[in-house]
């Protein structure tokens, strides 16, 4: 297919794909002509990913190209690349990191047995899950830590749920795009339902003020 057709079933403008192919996100056509190149699915499969990094993940340039270098990394396992992605699309933020809060989530993980993180900033996830305990240390809520293992022994169902859901796609690519897509729009609705879930339980535990 020429780029245009390739636009069309890719949802991609032809300017965008452009300059994917200028940045080095998107792998040259087979070139036909002087002027005209050839694409295949392979094309339209990244082109989605890339889209989904961008407008789903909306990170940079830099991040993506960071991203599909890992998921092109032959020697890698799929385990791997779908680490890289969580990697890339957290964002660990600015919070100034409380060192209580950091010796919480180095204790957290060890006693999952994932090992010592000693400097949780190597990791985006881990700095985010410091600088999230940090925020609650400053207002004043030092016990928060306790809520980890429940949170994650509860988050394990969902875990299942995603990677079965991702684990049925095709090829690596329509996988990780999977993970992209499942994970960001999966956190809004996990947030949503939550609230509903924090109504039902509060109006069963505390009541919700009828006298019923």
């Amino acid at each position: 297919m020429r780029v245009g057709e390739l636009s069309k079933r890719s949802g991609v403008p032809v300017a965008t794909i452009k300059y994917y192919l200028r940045e080095g996100l998107l792998p040259a056509g087979v070139l036909t002509s002087p002027n005209q190149a050839h694409y295949d699915e392979e094309h339209v499969r990244r082109l989605r990913l890339v889209r989904a990094l961008v407008e789903v993940g909306d990170l940079s340039i830099a991040a993506v190209r960071d991203v599909l270098t890992a998921i092109d990394t032959r020697d890698d396992s799929l385990h791997k690349k779908l680490g890289a992605v969580q990697e890339a699309i957290t964002q660990p933020g600015s919070v100034e990191l409380d060192p209580l809060a950091v010796e919480d989530v180095q204790a957290f993980f060890a006693r999952q047995g994932e090992g010592e993180c000693v400097d949780v900033t190597e990791s985006n996830v881990t700095h985010a899950l410091a600088a999230a305990l940090s925020a609650a240390r400053s207002v004043g809520h030092d016990h928060f830590p306790e809520l980890l293992e429940p949170y994650l022994e509860g988050l394990k169902i969902i875990a299942q749920a995603d990677v079965d859901y991702i684990a049925r796609r095709g090829s690596a690519d329509d996988i990780i795009e999977g993970m992209v897509v499942g994970t960001l729009i999966g956190d809004a609705v996990i947030k949503a339902v939550r609230r509903l879930a924090h109504a039902q339980v509060s109006r069963k535990v505390i009541g919700d003020g009828t006298g019923d």
